[in-house]
């Protein structure tokens, strides 16, 4: 009984025991977890609140100074030394007002953030309430690929923005100088915002805007506002544009021009690479050719200068100028090539030409501007049975004359810029209404014409080889005297007034003159007639008559300009006010610097409180 009794107790302290042990071991796993959450959170998370001071060589608490404020001084060795929050802040003097958590710090200020961020200037003041510095006198803003320099700065670490409004000026390896009057580096996406007068200067180029957004890592540049971009052979203008300052190419919207030595081009959008000394332009273009005097016209272009090449095509037109009448020229595509004194413009595919007393249309048509000579070509694209293969072939109208074969060439003389004269190769075919008859046209074919110009009207041709004729003779009155139909080793005509005066017939092999009632209806045709002036244009509009419905490209374009919010904010303005000292006789040396708000500003705000 005894023995069974000494068991039970012997049990009951065990037991006792092993709960007290589990209490104590529990216990004391809950310390070692919130000892190390408590470590954790003072090593990773713990904030500073308080200016610190590191190092200084001498320091005295004067009582004449306001608040009694610390000062302190550097030695031999060292520079007077703080640290608040992550940012070390080195001077020769500082003066502390411990009260406020302020700090004015003199000569040869520096204060480094991380590794990447510094900033050194004569004199800088800053809140450890409201995380403000201020820097005057010489200040430097450095960070590895840019170096900002200014004469007045605010430096917000809270938002980690700098500002300054007294002009600036920053220096990127890369991009060259960037100034401007009012300037903003936003540290995180890395990005200045430039505001009037903004100059970028670089070997290559000049840029000079009204807003500039400047992306420090890629170099990329936006552009707001009437901008030029001058460079040694070449000037660009824009209202809304992009620029890389490392790949050396940009984007340019709204009265968008680039001015190429001798050439100006304007588009709706354009881009434009300096390396290659190549642009391209979308939509409503125009090329003007101050030596040649020459405009083009068109939705889309292409323009290489080293090869002196302008490709443009969309309703393609070409103009000519001259003192009295200019030759406008379209197709669906135009190369204008070679240097300014031999300049070369090609059109092809429905190419068509007008000028008040000349109109053409043909396949191809090539003009050499040197020699005066243009060639209207009929491509051989399709095969000869295609049934718009006869309305590709060259037709040339002057006056009332139509002048058609495989080729013609067009001789003018470039110093007068009128006509000289013209060649027909092959099937060449010279057709004219007859002045009174519906139905009647004077005809002449032959294998070659040739015709003579003087003050830009036909008065000689020549009909060579295999010639043939039908012409409706009239008396001075306009009778009929009756229609010539003949054929001959040649021909030539003599026209003046628009009237053939003369018909020469050379080594006539047979016909005669026949009254209109003798004439053979079925007779009045030479093979291969082919009357075209439904095709001919009358105008500048007539050009386009047979294009399709013209639809622009979209352009999406650039974004419009978002002005910045202000740098001196509500959330800045609410932490100066928090700044207060208790004592409301004291000054808030944290806002010291600070603006006050604009007009409008404290009209917004008292609004928005309902007062």
């Amino acid at each position: 009984m005894l023995l069974k009794k000494l068991l039970t107790d012997t049990k009951a302290k065990v037991n006792r025991l092993l709960v007290s042990k589990y209490k104590v071991l529990k216990t004391f796993k809950f310390t070692i977890l919130l000892f190390c959450c408590l470590f954790t959170t003072f090593g990773f998370s713990q904030k500073k609140d308080k200016l610190e001071i590191i190092y200084s060589g001498k320091s005295y608490k004067d009582k004449t100074t306001e608040e009694g404020a610390f000062t302190f001084l550097r030695d031999n060795q060292q520079q007077v030394h703080f640290v608040h929050n992550g940012v070390n802040l080195y001077c020769d003097k500082a003066v502390w007002y411990k009260n406020q958590d302020f700090i004015e710090a003199f000569s040869n200020v520096r204060m480094v953030q991380g590794d990447t961020i510094t900033m050194t200037a004569k004199y800088v003041e800053y809140s450890g309430k409201t995380e403000l510095a201020f820097a005057r006198g010489e200040v430097v803003l450095k960070e590895p690929s840019s170096t900002l320099t200014t004469n007045k700065l605010y430096f917000d670490r809270t938002k980690q923005q700098a500002y300054y409004d007294t002009s600036g000026k920053v220096v990127r390896d890369s991009s060259g100088t960037i100034t401007s009057k009012i300037g903003r580096y936003y540290m995180t996406p890395k990005k200045y915002q430039f505001i009037d007068s903004v100059v970028l200067v670089n070997p290559e180029y000049t840029l000079k805007t009204k807003r500039l957004d400047f992306f420090n890592d890629s170099g990329h540049a936006y552009i707001f506002g009437p901008s030029t971009i001058t460079g040694e052979d070449n000037n660009i203008y824009c209202e809304r544009g992009f620029y890389d300052t490392q790949e050396d190419f940009g984007y340019f919207e709204r009265n968008a021009k680039i001015d190429y030595d001798d050439r100006e081009i304007k588009g709706d959008s354009m881009y434009f690479d300096r390396k290659l000394n190549f642009a391209s332009a979308t939509n409503n273009i125009k090329v003007t050719d101050t030596i040649n005097n020459s405009i083009v016209k068109g939705n889309y272009a292409e323009v290489w200068k080293a090869k002196d090449s302008l490709f443009i095509t969309g309703r393609a037109l070409a103009i000519t100028l001259q003192e009295k009448d200019s030759i406008y020229m379209h197709s669906d595509t135009l190369m204008l090539t070679g240097p300014e004194e031999h300049r070369i413009t090609r059109a092809y595919y429905n190419a068509k030409i007008y000028k008040s007393d000349l109109a053409g249309k043909a396949d191809s048509i090539h003009v050499d501007h040197k020699t005066g000579l243009t060639e209207m070509i009929n491509l051989s694209r399709f095969s000869s049975k295609d049934p718009f293969a006869t309305k590709r072939k060259p037709v040339l109208w002057n006056i009332d004359n139509q002048m058609s074969g495989d080729t013609i060439h067009l001789i003018s003389d470039v110093k007068t810029e009128k006509l000289d004269s013209l060649k027909v190769f092959y099937n060449a075919f010279l057709v004219s209404k007859d002045t009174i008859s519906t139905d009647g046209f004077n005809q002449t074919k032959g294998k070659e014409l040739i015709g003579l110009f003087k003050d830009n009207e036909l008065y000689n041709v020549d009909i060579i080889k295999n010639a043939e004729v039908i012409y409706y003779s009239r008396n001075e009155e306009g009778e009929l005297i009756g229609i010539n139909k003949s054929k001959s080793g040649s021909i030539n005509i003599k026209i003046s007034d628009n009237n053939v005066d003369e018909i020469r017939l050379i080594n006539k092999v047979d016909g005669d003159l026949s009254p209109e009632s003798l004439f053979p209806k079925n007779a009045n045709r030479l093979r291969g007639f082919d009357w075209r002036g439904d095709e001919r244009p009358n105008s500048i509009e007539d050009l386009f008559k047979d294009d399709p419905p013209l639809k622009l490209k979209r352009i999406k374009g650039l974004d419009d300009y978002i002005p910045p919010e202000d740098f001196f904010d509500e959330g800045i303005r609410e932490r100066v006010e928090a700044a207060k000292p208790k004592d409301s006789t004291k000054e808030n040396k944290a806002a010291r610097n600070i603006p006050e708000k604009k007009p409008t500003e404290k009209k917004e705000a008292k609004k928005a409180s309902g007062n």
